[in-house]
């Protein structure tokens, strides 16, 4: 049934990019890998996930957001991959293994200096989405350890979550290719929290851009580029207040910590024709008897020779 329905919310994504978009022109499009393997190199946890959106607008992209909501849509499509600490033999009361997989449509826009993105995911989780088998099949070719039958039945149930998300920014400029950009976020569905944080931008790549934040990472990547040479150093953090989390549902026997906070930093750059973005995020306790955060890398590869 979740997986008919993912076929079905798959397909009505792509209907409604064309009719949503109609009369609209496509002006960006942006993607970036996480997984611990390029960070601390340990597969647990926050192991992996993929975000990646398409963006139209009314008009050509003028280097700023429009103050109209709707003028801009972001259809965004993410996947990820959460599981225990050791996919054999789990300890007691490590986090159940999930598979997540989210269609959604988002506008940006700018208002009184205030920078918006506000939209809808359909987030389905469990077995149907295939991405435990996906991950079974690619352990497989690297001759790695995979998810043990106990693991993958314990795993978080089949549903759909409706997830609304919402961001406020402000940018502020500290001196010649450096600013600031503190914000608050709130999300409703298959996460439930309040998010406030800062990111710290060095360097010239990104000004002017569409950047979207990653949902696991914290991470922001270039949707709507410049693409001028040269590079950027980005740094950031937040906090949130954690209501309640699909990923650790109750008969799992396992609770959320009421807080979480991330660290990152990275490193945008801009060639002629190509463009590099890897980063590094600190994420911290999710769960109560989780010892310690862990480390996930966040790669972006645009290479055009």
């Amino acid at each position: 049934m979740i997986r008919a329905i993912g076929l079905v919310a798959l397909g009505v994504s792509l209907v409604a990019s064309q009719s949503v978009a109609e009369g609209m022109q496509r002006i960006g499009y942006g993607r970036m890998i996480q997984n611990d393997f390029i960070g601390d190199t340990q597969d647990r946890w926050r192991t992996g996930s993929v975000a990646s959106s398409r963006v139209w607008g009314r008009s050509a992209w003028g280097g700023a957001l429009p103050s109209n909501p709707g003028d801009v849509l972001e259809f965004r499509i993410n996947a990820e991959i959460i599981a225990p600490d050791n996919l054999e033999t789990p300890a007691a009361g490590d986090r159940p293994y999930a598979g997540s997989l989210s269609f959604g449509l988002h506008t940006h826009y700018e208002r009184s200096a205030i920078e918006y993105s506000l939209g809808l995911d359909m987030v389905l989780t469990g077995d149907n989405t295939l991405l435990d088998q996906f991950q079974g099949a690619f352990h497989d070719l690297l001759g790695v350890q995979k998810a043990s039958d106990a693991v993958l039945d314990a795993q978080i149930d089949n549903a759909v979550h409706p997830t609304a998300v919402l961001e406020m920014g402000h940018s502020v400029q500290l001196g010649d290719g450096i600013s600031i950009r503190p914000f608050v976020e709130a999300r409703a569905g298959v996460e439930t929290m309040l998010r406030a944080g800062a990111d710290l931008t060095i360097g010239g790549v990104g000004r002017g851009e569409l950047l979207v934040r990653d949902p696991v990472s914290g991470q922001r990547y270039r949707t709507v580029q410049n693409k001028v040479p040269g590079y950027s150093v980005v740094l950031g953090g937040d906090i949130a207040r954690v209501h309640d989390s699909a990923y650790l549902p109750e008969s799992s026997g396992v609770t959320h910590t009421d807080t979480r906070s991330r660290l990152r930093a990275g490193l945008h750059w801009q060639g002629e024709k190509s463009s590099v973005f890897y980063g590094v995020s600190w994420l911290g306790e999710e769960f109560e008897g989780q010892q310690e955060g862990q480390v996930v890398g966040s790669l972006r590869l645009n290479l055009d020779f």
